[in-house]
């Protein structure tokens, strides 16, 4: 077998529709939009539009409101603390949350942060930081190490 004796498939060859070529085509004149108006037109469309009658989106009520003086805060545990100590050379033991937003190693776009109590701490350290829950105060304080609470 050659390859001017191969027979093509039907469906490989399948011709791409010629719009506005008479009307002999099937797909002249108005090249299957119909006839006149501003649907007929290229580049309009008329999302939400139902005709003149009251559109479904204006329809039903507004719900929920975004409050955009609300306070991002970011979580942060004690597991956390112990990988960014082993990894950052954190070595006299003060973490600020400063210093944890110039290293890049969180975000400040993304809010304060916030140390909760989860996981255990294995060395004494002096935290500055937005927000700790009762319990982390706790457990840093019965370690020996102290939280300070910035006040912003």
């Amino acid at each position: 077998m050659k390859i001017n004796e191969l027979k093509s498939n039907k469906l490989s060859n399948k011709l791409r529709k010629r719009k506005g070529r008479g009307s002999g085509s099937g797909l002249g004149k108005t090249s299957g939009r119909g006839v006149k108006g501003q649907k007929s037109r290229s580049g309009v469309s008329i999302n939400g539009f139902e005709g003149g009658q009251m559109p479904l989106y204006r329809r039903l009520p507004k719900r929920g409101f975004k409050n955009p003086f609300k306070i991002k805060i970011q979580n942060i545990n004690f597991n956390f603390l112990n990988s960014i100590i082993s990894k950052n050379n954190f070595t006299d033991g003060k973490i600020s949350e400063k210093e944890i937003f110039e290293k890049k190693i969180l975000k400040k776009s993304k809010g304060k942060l916030k140390l909760l109590n989860v996981g255990k701490l294995d060395q004494v350290l002096n935290i500055e930081i937005s927000f700790a829950s009762k319990k982390a105060i706790e457990i840093v304080e019965k370690l020996g190490g102290k939280i300070n609470l910035i006040k912003n």
